[in-house]
């Protein structure tokens, strides 16, 4: 099971890459293209070469319409994809300010504690999206600008987030069966033992 979870995380990681690496390519397009409408009609570039400033805004050039919408849309995707991971090798921020004095079976129980509650928030998250979604699709959402559809985010946003459910409770029973049993079955390196 561990090979399994570990693999879904890792491409849940991967597609979460790569939909970010076509968002930041994405924006830095648009802001290209507003900086060159911005730039085509300024009273700089039309006093000094008007042949040029209009030239420059009859290719029309600007920004990609509907940018901002794509990017919320991919974003809120990018950040369940990494979830998976992230919690797979306990690589959450945490505050270890005191458990550090604290003995390793202390520490391990604490580990085990907080990634109960977290795979409970990661089951809420995945059932509200699941009902944020089938909300936007009954009511016909669209976005204002691309009017695609609202819930296509809800849709891949909520994939994300039940591999993030089900990593998270994989991570659970790993903790506990790991203290139970005196083991380590979960792969992350941070686990200390003091």
């Amino acid at each position: 099971m561990a090979g399994l979870a570990e693999r879904v995380a890792r491409v849940m990681a991967i597609l979460g890459g790569v939909v970010l690496t076509a968002l930041v390519a994405l924006t830095c397009l648009s802001v290209l293209g507003r900086g060159l409408n911005t730039l085509g009609h300024s009273d700089v570039l039309t006093t000094i070469a008007p042949g040029l400033a209009s030239a420059l805004i009859g290719t029309g050039v600007g920004p990609i319409t509907g940018d901002f919408e794509l990017v919320e849309a991919g974003v809120a995707f990018a950040i369940f994809a990494f979830l998976p991971i992230c919690q797979l090798y306990s690589a959450h921020a945490t505050v270890d300010v005191f458990t550090g004095m604290m003995p390793a079976r202390l520490n391990r129980g604490i580990v085990a504690f907080w990634d109960v509650v977290l795979a409970a928030v990661l089951v809420l998250i995945a059932w509200r999206l699941w009902f944020g979604m089938t909300d936007k699709l009954r009511y016909g959402e669209t976005t204002f600008l691309l009017q695609f559809p609202v819930w296509w985010a809800y849709a891949v946003s909520l994939v994300g987030a039940v591999v993030a459910a089900l990593v998270g409770l994989w991570c659970a029973w790993a903790r506990i069966a790991g203290i139970l049993t005196g083991r380590r079955i979960m792969p992350d390196e941070r686990e200390a033992d003091h």
